[in-house]
């Protein structure tokens, strides 16, 4: 999750263990301070910008490195508050729930989470809850500020907090159930259509769970299915792409390909815009525009000539795409003007027979 609902997060989770002990204002700062160190690991990643992708969340977020630093963080806690030295243990808990709470909330989201690093290095990732959700956030944001505001732990904060606890946690159950749902409906609606996909993943679409995108792979192409969660068939909007999977077969770039395909668990398709060859995790953006697209090499003279990867901005035309997603979520489909180009006909033919052109041009240098 972003770095201000960590924050947040764990100056709550502070203020709940520790609010009694030195203040509800000094237990807010401190769980924030460690609700956020997790994600320190961002001042240690590789130069290389896919190396830095695939490493993201690793073992910074282990549960298990978590409790060994435990100790390390209570004790220095201690001898800081004079309130906690005859404290150990409630100490200990707060800053292990601190850390923990961080990486149980990013393992809710597609991007994935090492926790039980070094005994299973892959990520686990829910991905029902987009990276940045204000009805996740807005609870535990008012508790906090009530905690910064209020010198000491009333009877209100402690009802605030167990209200706004509650909230958030509702919420989370909310979007795993959403998930779940709406990955039942879009496999019924594409039945109807007779596509048979091999592999689908729905998540939320920015910043809400009322709209949900379902990407579809399917051998050499990859699509979009809009669906909003309160909408019918007829709500329903669906964009198909080409993924350029032949690309895979040049050994100039094979193997950074791979690396994105295997942290992806297959969600990644090829991009080629004008000469310029891409590869990006399909599970994080929006069409064309993904959070983590990275710079392969260049067509010249029809063949791939590969260069040092280098990460592209995914930032789209956000007042085009608010507008878009409002209208969407209030169950009146609209095109969306980025993908306009690959949207497929629903009233017209059904996926099964659709035609996808993949665009030629471009081989391995051998």
């Amino acid at each position: 999750m972003d770095s201000v609902t960590q924050f947040t997060l764990g100056a709550c989770v502070g203020v709940a263990v520790l609010g009694r002990k030195i203040g509800p204002r000094r237990a807010a700062l401190t769980g924030g301070v460690l609700g956020t160190l997790p994600d320190l690991d961002v001042f240690l990643a590789p130069d290389d910008p896919i190396d830095a992708f695939v490493q993201h969340r690793g073992w910074t977020h282990s549960l298990f490195v978590h409790a060994a630093l435990t100790p390390v963080f209570g004790e220095a806690l201690r001898r800081l508050f004079k309130a906690l030295r005859d404290q150990p243990f409630q100490t200990y808990a707060a800053v292990f729930l601190c850390l923990t709470t961080h990486a149980l909330l990013d393992a809710m989201t597609v991007y994935g989470t090492r926790l039980f690093w070094p005994l299973f290095t892959e990520p686990v990732g829910l991905g029902s809850i987009f990276i940045i959700d204000p009805l996740y956030t807005l609870p535990l944001l008012v508790a906090m500020v009530w905690a910064f505001v209020v010198g000491s732990m009333t009877p209100r904060l402690r009802k605030a907090l167990v209200i706004c606890f509650g909230l958030s946690t509702a919420y989370l159950g909310w979007t795993a159930i959403a998930q779940f749902w709406m990955t039942q409906r879009a496999s019924a609606w594409l039945a109807e259509k007779k596509v048979s996909p091999d592999q689908i993943l729905a998540s939320p679409a920015p910043f809400n769970t009322f709209l949900w995108r379902v990407i579809g792979v399917d051998s050499d192409r990859y699509f979009n299915l809009y669906m909003p969660i309160f909408g019918g068939a007829s709500a329903t909007t669906l964009y198909a792409y080409p993924r350029h999977l032949r690309f895979e077969n040049c050994p100039s770039v094979s193997e950074r390909i791979a690396q994105v395909a295997k942290f992806s668990d297959g969600y990644y398709t090829i991009m080629m815009k004008g000469n310029r060859v891409s590869v990006a995790d399909l599970r994080m953006g929006l069409t064309p525009n993904y959070a983590f697209q990275f710079v392969l090499g260049d067509i010249k003279s029809g063949k791939l000539v590969a260069g040092q990867p280098r990460r592209i901005d995914g930032r789209g035309d956000v007042k085009q795409d608010f507008g878009w997603l409002v209208a969407n979520i209030q169950n009146r489909p609209e095109t969306r003007p980025a993908e306009a180009a690959a949207q497929i006909d629903l009233n017209a033919y059904s996926m099964s027979n659709a035609e996808y052109k993949v665009r030629s041009g471009g081989a391995c240098r051998s």
